[in-house]
């Protein structure tokens, strides 16, 4: 994630900031020119606009990316009305929610106590989801190339609620939502890392293996790597809880334990981690433009840049500067007594995918309404994965 500053006085502020901590501005992401903005009351009704304070700069580069009458903007409805959404809406779209919580289509009962949390620490995590699928090219405002999302509870004398893609739909189980739930989840499953964000990270996943692979011409080339999806995703899946795989039986091959289960797990699981790569590289980035690192004491000093620029990094390039920046991110984490914040060592095998999300992510991609919501009887658009 980029760093933002305030259009008003400069200060620091982040992407999930409502006000200016410094000088009180009210602010609001503009998903529409990917910036976040500080806003001020316009005497038609609700309509805000960026500050009259706005750097030269700064408001040449806002309008060079958007139509005059995308200037004016509201705030979505969620967050006037339960705080839960700190996106804009330019004012000459019809609609009353931004376009990021358009793709929620159900929600918890949000009488029961603490559901509003839930929810909102869901949004937060699915907005950053959001963010860097648009970094990406990958149109999040764009009908077609849209995951959808529910967030359910479970109820009592009904089935759980499982966590999972299919036809397009995202469903999490609000219980995520709660650390200590999540945790004890974490713990039960063997998993080393289990959060909100990494949900959603896969989950897309699923949808864009239908999007980018399945549906863009791409079975062969992910058949040769990651093997054959067509094998009985539930068999798969009831013979990889029955037999918790070892270390040495997934590690040459797969980014994680769960995505030796299928290959639709190991796309999803590679895609999750790469976008963990590049939320983490835009980061390290952001905070210090040249930062130089080095994971050993005779290794040679590696440059962070942005992962976004044009043309894009090499995956050779990516990977030098990533294991330098998580060693130190886990080095801080022990500094402070907490367990490693990236509890992964990524082998050979398992670069290999990535490199191959890596080319397929960079490609452009050509929206095409009929091949992106055709369903295949072998995609994951027709059934449940997880």
């Amino acid at each position: 994630m980029r760093l933002f500053h305030c259009d008003q006085c400069g200060h620091l502020v982040f992407f999930e900031s409502v006000h200016c901590v410094n000088c009180g501005a009210a602010l609001a992401y503009l998903p529409d020119c990917g910036d976040l903005g500080a806003m001020v009351p316009m005497e038609q009704g609700n309509q805000l606009a960026p500050a009259p304070g706005t750097p030269a700069l700064q408001w040449q580069r806002i309008t060079a990316r958007t139509s005059t009458s995308a200037q004016l903007y509201r705030m979505c409805a969620n967050r006037d009305q339960y705080q839960v959404c700190n996106f804009a809406i330019p004012a000459h779209e019809p609609y009353s929610l931004c376009s990021a919580c358009r793709q929620t289509l159900v929600l918890p009962d949000l009488s029961v106590a603490g559901n509003t949390l839930r929810w909102q620490k869901l949004e937060s995590a699915k907005r950053r989801l959001y963010y860097t699928l648009a970094r990406l090219g990958l149109h999040p405002e764009h009908a077609h190339w849209t995951p959808h999302y529910q967030f359910l509870a479970d109820m009592v004398d009904q089935p759980p609620v499982v966590t999972g893609h299919a036809n397009g739909i995202i469903t999490i189980n609000i219980a995520e939502a709660d650390d200590d739930e999540r945790v004890r989840r974490r713990v039960a499953l063997y998993e080393p890392y289990r959060t909100l964000l990494g949900h959603l990270r896969h989950e897309s996943g699923h949808f864009f293996w239908d999007k980018l692979v399945r549906d863009g011409g791409e079975l062969d080339s992910f058949r040769q790597l990651f093997g054959d999806e067509r094998q009985s995703y539930p068999q798969a899946l009831e013979f990889y809880y029955a037999n918790p795989p070892q270390y040495m039986q997934w590690s040459a091959h797969h980014v994680s334990a769960y995505a030796s289960a299928h290959p639709w797990e190991d796309w999803a699981e590679s895609w999750a981690h790469y976008l963990h790569m590049v939320d983490v590289l835009e980061t390290a980035a952001s905070y210090h433009t040249g930062l130089t690192m080095t994971g050993s004491a005779d290794a040679q000093s590696v440059s962070i840049g942005d992962p976004f620029t044009e043309p894009p990094p090499s995956f050779e390039h990516m990977v030098a500067q990533w294991v330098p920046v998580t060693l130190l991110l886990n080095s801080l984490n022990r500094s402070l007594g907490q367990q490693d914040a990236y509890p992964f060592a990524v082998s050979a095998g398992a670069l290999q995918k990535l490199r191959y999300v890596h080319d397929i992510v960079r490609r452009p991609h050509a929206i095409d309404s009929h091949a992106s919501t055709v369903l295949s009887s072998q995609g994951t658009g027709g059934r449940l994965a997880y």
